[in-house]
């Protein structure tokens, strides 16, 4: 059984940053691309980041470039979501998810499992 199951979340102020982690088991990990999506209340759920299988290969929306950090540790199966100068547009819940391929994509659709999701909030 494949789990997906996020920690980090929290109340942050506007500037600060936070950490997500995303702990899978059940899958090979290191073949596995994992990306970062998120949905702020009454929109639809919006990609963020993804990293490749390897960790060599990221992307980033628009919107998070060079605020955010995806990275992953393959030999604790964990990916991780580091966030900075964080602005209330940035608040929604954040969504881990797991491909069954080494290769990153950026649409909901091409992603096999989903965690529950952490919440982000950010105050002005």
């Amino acid at each position: 059984q494949v789990q997906l199951v996020e920690s980090g979340g929290g109340l942050v102020q506007a500037g600060g940053s936070l950490r997500l982690s995303c702990v899978v088991s059940g899958l090979t990990f290191s073949n596995s691309a994992m990306a970062w999506f998120r949905q702020a209340p009454g929109e639809q759920r919006e990609f963020a980041t993804a990293i490749s299988g390897s960790g060599s290969l990221t992307s980033y929306a628009d919107s998070v470039k060079g605020r955010f950090t995806i990275s992953r540790d393959n030999g604790k199966n964990t990916v991780y979501l580091q966030m900075s100068s964080l602005k209330p547009d940035d608040t929604a819940i954040y969504y881990c998810a797991a491909r069954r391929s080494r290769n990153y994509y950026t649409r909901r659709s091409e992603y096999d499992y989903w965690g529950q999701g952490t919440q982000v909030t950010v105050s002005s």
